[in-house]
Parts: structure tokens; sequence; C-alpha cells
């Protein structure tokens, strides 16, 4: 049925007419565009299919349209709009990192998602208001639900009978794919881990061996003379004796004798962690030894400190980001463990992710299969952004999951049976758009750009560990073990 991809297109349209808005107010990189369309399509779309599930559950039950739109409104419309505000959360988190042109990307995806959002819960209802119970009417090969249990409930009660095995298990897979990540280091690619047979890595290989590696990445010197004629030469001399300097290309000094630059070329490339640590000899050590002011500046410099600055700053964003999703959480579910619970386990998810790209594109394990020759740095701008997409993602399927269980624990149903029935219900769905998730984010890795190549692999198996493993087991199995403990929340 395509009212759930009409309603996510409408949304991106208008969503993307607010990018452009925020664009005149704010710095806002040129890629804001296809990251908004990306969450915003992928929230519209699990948003809208959320609805239309619960409204042909209830109008199954109900046979009638009007009933069954209040139903699902005041049921799944609620739980989209709290799954929303976590995206947003999760999105707007990017203020954090300190840096101007992320300002631009945080509010354009939020946006996004707010205007998704407000499709799900407005523009969605009055369509089905139109289609009424015509609404599986071009619907292929749609088969009618039956009754009793379905696999997805005998798999509930498996989990439940052995809730101690699959908690361990599911844990442990994710932790054994969490310690790569601790060995992750950030840099940014340079044209050496462009693809073989490329101009780009071409013309790298061969300033590489007639001149060094680090003649691509030159590191730039400005100092100002003030009346020294010779103090540029002088500082060039102490340079030229530090560790890792493989030549100094030159000393050129400006017209008017006020400024000169020495150019310093490492013995190492722009991505080696060995560069990086000469940046820091030269800021720490060589110039103030030299008792002479001056800079060290660059392309390779300037991603040096871009580096350290995503790095410094990405646990303040993720720490924010937990914080706020767990409190929000705890207000919308009244329950202390159950918010606790869904933001460690998020963060194991991607924790995983994390170290399947240390795996793969640092350490060059099974790169073959994605097309990666040799293994390099990890960007440092892809963590971020991969927390910021998936955990906005990995909430909207908890929210979903959550929300069905705590409506029939409201309903007076055991804690056991309102987990089964709640994961039978939502399966589907959450699979569903998953795994509509996972094939988009695939497609990055047949691209020949690593950077892409690497931030779809992250998002495509951080969604499918977060549906499969997360989701479907550990979930069920962790709320089997707290039992009635899910919801207690301390009363004053």
């Amino acid at each position: 049925m395509g009212l759930p991809i009409l309603t996510a297109l409408f949304g991106i349209v208008v969503g993307l007419a607010g990018v452009e808005l925020w664009a005149a107010v704010v710095e806002t990189p040129d890629f804001t565009v296809q990251v908004a369309s990306m969450v915003g399509l992928g929230v519209g779309i699990d948003y809208a299919l959320f609805v239309v599930t619960r409204y042909r559950e209830a109008l199954r039950r109900t046979d009638d349209p009007f009933a069954a739109t209040l139903e699902a409104i005041d049921t799944a419309g609620r739980a989209v709009v709290f799954a929303g505000i976590t995206v947003m959360i999760s999105m707007l988190g990017m203020l954090l990192m300190g840096m101007s042109f992320l300002n631009g990307l945080a509010l354009g995806t939020s946006s996004a998602v707010l205007v998704a959002v407000l499709a799900a819960v407005t523009l969605l209802p009055a369509g089905l208001g139109f289609v009424g119970r015509r609404i599986d009417r071009l619907s292929i090969h749609r088969r009618a639900e039956r009754a009793g249990e379905s696999g997805w409930h005998r798999w509930g009660r498996f989990v439940q009978r052995h809730p101690g095995a699959c908690a361990v298990a599911g844990v442990g897979l994710l932790a054994a794919l969490v310690v790569p990540s601790f060995s992750m280091r950030f840099a940014s690619a340079d044209a050496g881990n462009d693809p073989r047979g490329s101009t780009t890595r071409a013309a790298y290989d061969t300033l590489a061996a007639g001149f060094g590696p680090g003649y691509s990445g030159p590191l730039l010197v400005v100092t100002r003379l003030a009346g020294d004629p010779t103090a540029a030469e002088r500082l060039a001399a102490d340079i030229a004796t530090a560790p890792g300097v493989a030549a100094i290309a030159g000393v050129d000094v400006v017209p008017s004798g006020t400024v000169a630059v020495i150019t310093v070329i490492p013995a190492t490339g722009p991505q080696h962690e060995a560069t990086a640590t000469l940046v820091h000899h030269l800021r720490d050590h060589v110039i103030p030894g030299s008792g002479i002011a001056a800079h060290v500046g660059g392309q390779t410099a300037g991603d040096v400190d871009f580096s350290e600055q995503m790095s410094s700053r990405l646990p303040i964003f993720i720490g924010a980001v937990l914080v706020l999703s767990f409190l929000l959480l705890m207000v919308v579910f009244r329950s202390l463990l159950v918010p606790l619970k869904a933001v460690l386990l998020n963060l194991l998810s991607i924790g995983a992710a994390y170290g399947v790209l240390v795996a793969v594109f640092q350490w060059g394990w099974l790169g073959g299969l994605v097309g990666v020759e040799e293994g390099a740095p990890i960007e440092p701008w892809a963590p971020m952004m991969l927390f910021a997409i998936v955990f906005g993602l990995s909430m909207d399927y908890e929210v979903f999951l959550l929300a069905s269980v705590k409506e029939r624990v409201d309903r007076g149903e055991t804690n056991s049976h309102a987990v089964v029935e709640g994961l039978a219900s939502t399966a589907r769905v959450i699979t569903a758009a998953a795994a509509i998730m996972v094939c988009v984010f695939g497609t990055f890795v047949l691209g020949d750009l690593r950077a892409i190549k690497l931030i779809g692999l992250g998002l495509a198996v951080a969604v499918l560990l977060d549906a499969t493993i997360v989701r479907m087991l550990l979930v069920p199995a962790t709320m089997e073990l707290l039992g009635d403990r899910n919801w207690w929340l301390p009363r004053r």
C-alpha cells in the first residue's frame, strides 16, 4: 500500500524546504540536503508503517474506519510523537560538537524529522479517512491474518523459556564486536586510500615514490619576522633536525619582509599517526624552544586539529543524547529500568557497529568484500554521524515495541504475556522497516569512495544488529528476567 510512501515523500518535500530556510540564517553544509532526505524518508516510512499497521489491526476488530483511525492515532500516533522527539534529540546533539558547520546540519535534519512526525499524525489520518475499508484493495497477495499464535509468538515464548542463555548470547556477540572499537583512530583519509587506477591514487603513489609519502601533505609554519630577517632561517634549521621531518621544501618571505612561510615535508603520509605526533612536537617543543613566535598550519595540520576536536567532543555529544533520551523515555513509560535498558542496549549495538568499522576499514579484515584494499584510520566525522542517525532509528524501533508492551500492561496483562504479544504485533513492521534501511544503506557500500563505503556499512550493520540481536533477542530476554520490575518507578 502506497499511503506510507506518499506520506513520507510529502514530508520530505516540506522538510527540505525547512532546510533551505535554516540555510538562510545558519551555516549549513552542502550535504545537509542528502542527510535530511535520508533520515526524513527513513523515519517517515517507519512512522507511517506503524500507524497504518495499527489501523489495520483496529479495522479488523471494529470494522469501523473512523474508530480504527482514532485508535491508531491514540496509540501508534502517540508512540510516533515520542519516537520523533528522540530522533530530534539525537540530531540536535550535534550542536554540542562545537563545529559551526554542523549547526545547520543538526537543525535542518531535525526539522525534516519534525515534519515527518507531523505528516504521520495529520496527513496520514486524513488519507486513512479517504481509503477507509479499501486500504488493502491495491495490495498484492496480502493474506488474511490467521488467528492463533504466529511464528513471532513462538519465538517470543522460546526466548522467555531461556532468557538467561539468550541474554548472555546476545550480549556476548555484541560485546565481541565492540572490542575492536577501542582501537579506533581518527584521521582524515588521504588520496592513498582512493581506488587503484583512479587518477588521484596514481598521482599520490607517483609523488610518494619520487619525493616521499609526506610530500602530499606538507606542513606550513608561519611566522612574523618582526624586524629579524634571519628568524625564519633559524627556525627552519631547528625544524629540520626534528624527528619525523624529511626535508624543508623552502622558506618563502612576503615582499614586505614581515611574514615568512616555512614548508615542512614530513617523513610520513598525511594520515599516518607519526605525522600527527610531528605536528604536536613542533607546536609544543621545537617552536617554543626556538624563542620565535610561529604557528603550524596547512591542510594536514588542520586535519589533525579537526580529528582531535571531533574525538574530544564525541563523548559529550553521546552522553547528552543518552541522558536526554533516558529522561524522555522515563517520562513516557513511567519506568526507571526500561529506559535505562533501552539506552544501554542501543549504545551496545552502535558500539558493535563501530567495532565492525575498525575491523574492516582500519585493520583491513575482509576489506576485499567491500572493495577496501588496505587499512586506514576512521574518518573523524563518521562516528558522530553514525551515532546521530542510528541512535534515532534504533529508538524508533524501541519505542514502537515498548509502547505496544506498555499498552498491554496498562490493560492488566501479565508482563510475560504483554512482552510476547507486543513483540508479535510489532515484529513484522520493525523487520520490514529495518530491511528497507539495511538495503538503502547497503547500496552505499557499492560506491567507489571509501568514506561512502564506511558510513554505508556502519549504518547497515548497526540497523541490522539493532533490529535482530537487540530488538528480537535481548529486549524480550531482559524484560522476562526483570519481570514486573520493568515498570518500577521510585515514588516520593
